[in-house]
């Protein structure tokens, strides 16, 4: 598994995945204001336009490490920064990473893009990185993520009870879900109809 910076884009998508840098700090600013999207995720929100640039700047030390691969989310039909989603905790030796980091602001919530997103970031992951497993988790608090990983195709594994204390000192369960190289025909079959429709 060869993680680098790349653009992931579908024919004719509402979406397109470039990798994060600072000059998508501004777009992600403007994307962001609203709280509710910062409720289940384990980072305090960027509330200025400087924090938001620390936000990208650790995404990209993560990056340079390995164990990071930041996207910038861009809605095609009007070139706006409409959120942005990893892959996390990657792990070549064991051809796995995650899918995380995730969020849009509202006005692109409840929209093709995060569909569009999950296709192409998990067509990239087994179809190009030869991964055999994709990850996801979040919150227990957060029935809505549940829900929606379930709708992917992804598979409940488990909770891992009081895993990790948040920003604001509440210490959260995390579920964990999965889809695996055996899965993922399924799986796209399901994203494309779900896109068609």
């Amino acid at each position: 598994m060869n993680i680098a910076p790349v653009t992931l884009a579908l024919p004719d998508g509402d979406a397109r995945l470039e990798p994060l840098g600072l000059h998508h700090a501004q777009g992600l600013h403007q994307a962001g204001p609203d709280p509710v999207i910062w409720a289940w995720l384990p980072f305090a929100q960027p509330k200025t336009l400087a924090q938001m640039q620390q936000y990208i700047q650790r995404a990209l030390a993560a990056q340079d490490q390995g164990a990071e691969l930041p996207f910038a989310v861009i809605d095609t039909r009007t070139g706006q920064v409409a959120g942005t989603t990893r892959y996390l905790d990657v792990q070549p030796e064991n051809r796995g990473l995650e899918i995380g980091a995730t969020w849009y602001g509202v006005a692109w919530q409840r929209t093709r893009i995060n569909t569009e997103c999950k296709l192409m970031l998990l067509t990239h992951a087994f179809d190009t990185l030869g991964a055999v497993r994709v990850q996801l988790k979040t919150d227990g608090r957060n029935q809505r993520s549940q829900n929606a990983i379930l709708r992917i195709g992804a598979q409940y594994e488990g909770r891992l009870r009081k895993s990790r204390v948040l920003h604001d000192g509440f210490i959260r369960d995390t579920v964990y879900f999965s889809i695996i190289a055996d899965e993922w025909p399924a799986v796209r079959a399901g994203l494309l109809a779900k896109l068609a429709r």
